[in-house]
């Protein structure tokens, strides 16, 4: 039995705390923040391999998993259908998954309040070093902590987030609130609408307390607008009392005049039924969208994955499933070749080609929005992509292409 230390208690490190606890490992998971996270993120798309990590992480996968969908509608700004494809799916929530792997964990093992300060290793032992004073060692440190990695700014400062140009408005709308006619036109599909340069999509997830009955659901949207880095961004992220929060504004901080002006702008350029949908959100919230691209996730002892490793911007709709996969791979060699660097090295030689390729994926699905941007070329017109290719494209389960190298399709190269 190995000594595993795990940084971030999000789905990425619940994953693989879970899943090396229950090989017999000797795991403890280290979270900065203190309380419950519930209530972080939103909707998640899932695919096979995601109920396959779930299984492995000792949670049950049944029908209270999520919300089933078989057809996608693209609307145009009249409401009126621009096309329909068939392609059945389950959608969850970050609250279901959280809650369903913090279960599964013994909650001695899940300490917060634990804030990365400083980490070294030699050749027998990582450690780590937190922020109020706490010390903690073991023989392998797997970093979950997210696209602002307390780890990866100790062992890989060079990696850092890059925006892409454009910012995600992103809430869930109960489906109580909603018109008839929302209700029969979108409510039960994988929706889109596209502006030009723009793109909102959407779907039906579990309502509150995970309830997925029937008139207890909600309608989880994300809707990607340009937004310049230097002007609109920076006033997008600062609330109404002219705190600025350069890493990502909290929900509740985001200033209302930003909120009424996006459900102006909703009301002249959606599809009306989107547009109900935004006004009667309660709380939208902001997501700033970024790359994370690494060229290295394993220094000796200690490895990267989930968002410390890769942040693919939420087209792809795996991030989860990502993160879920590279769990179990590096639970897989640490079986094979024992809680050492040679297993870690296994991982990264398995995965992070795979890693780089739904970055470029996701920069693939996102190119003709980036184009509005102030890293973009503006001519968004020859970007375009028709609904069929969007509906095709957007949030599917590409481990075939990633295992064939085709995560990106030649056209596009």
């Amino acid at each position: 039995m190995a000594k595993i230390l795990v940084v971030g208690g999000s789905l990425g490190g619940l994953f693989v705390a879970n899943i090396l606890l229950r090989q017999g490992h000797d795991v403890t998971l280290l979270e900065k923040a203190t309380g419950s996270l519930d209530g972080r993120g939103a909707g998640i798309v899932t695919h096979d391999a995601l109920a396959q990590a779930l299984r492995a992480a000792g949670v049950i996968v049944d029908h209270t998993l999520g919300v089933p969908v078989t057809q996608r509608v693209t609307l145009g700004s009249d409401g009126q259908s621009l096309g329909e494809i068939e392609l059945p799916q389950i959608l969850t929530s970050w609250s279901r998954l959280y809650h369903m792997l913090k279960e599964a964990f013994p909650v001695g093992r899940y300490l917060q309040g634990k804030a990365v300060k400083a980490v070294s290793q030699d050749t027998l032992s990582v450690q780590v070093r937190c922020e109020d004073g706490s010390e903690y060692s073991g023989d392998l440190l797997i970093a979950s902590d997210g696209i602002r990695s307390g780890v990866r700014a100790q062992v890989a400062p060079q990696i850092q987030p890059e925006y892409a140009g454009y910012i995600a408005w992103r809430g869930v709308c109960d489906e109580a609130c909603l018109s008839q006619y929302t209700l029969d036109t979108l409510f039960d599909y994988f929706g889109f609408c596209l502006p030009n340069g723009e793109q909102m999509l959407g779907y039906p997830v579990a309502g509150s307390g995970n309830d997925t009955r029937p008139g207890k659901r909600r309608y989880n949207f994300v809707w990607y607008r340009p937004a310049s880095e230097n002007e609109e961004l920076v006033s997008l992220l600062t609330d109404d009392d002219g705190h600025y929060y350069p890493i990502g504004i909290p929900p509740l901080k985001v200033s209302w005049k930003h909120i009424a002006h996006m459900r102006t702008v909703a009301r002249e350029i959606l599809a009306p039924q989107y547009a109900e949908i935004l006004e009667k959100t309660a709380a939208p919230f902001l997501q700033a969208i970024y790359d994370v691209r690494s060229e290295q996730i394993v220094f000796g002892r200690i490895a990267l994955m989930g968002d410390a490793a890769f942040v693919g911007r939420p087209h792809v709709g795996m991030g989860v499933t990502k993160a879920g996969d590279e769990a179990m791979v590096i639970a897989k060699h640490i079986n094979n070749l024992g809680a050492t660097p040679d297993a870690l090295q296994a991982y990264s030689d398995e995965r992070l080609k795979l890693g780089q390729q739904v970055v470029a994926r996701a920069q693939y699905l996102g190119r003709y929005m980036q184009a509005q941007g102030s890293k973009g070329s503006r001519d968004a017109e020859n970007l375009k992509r028709n609904a069929g290719t969007v509906m095709a494209e957007t949030a599917i389960d590409i481990s075939d292409l990633l295992a064939q190298g085709r995560a990106v399709p030649e056209s596009a190269h």
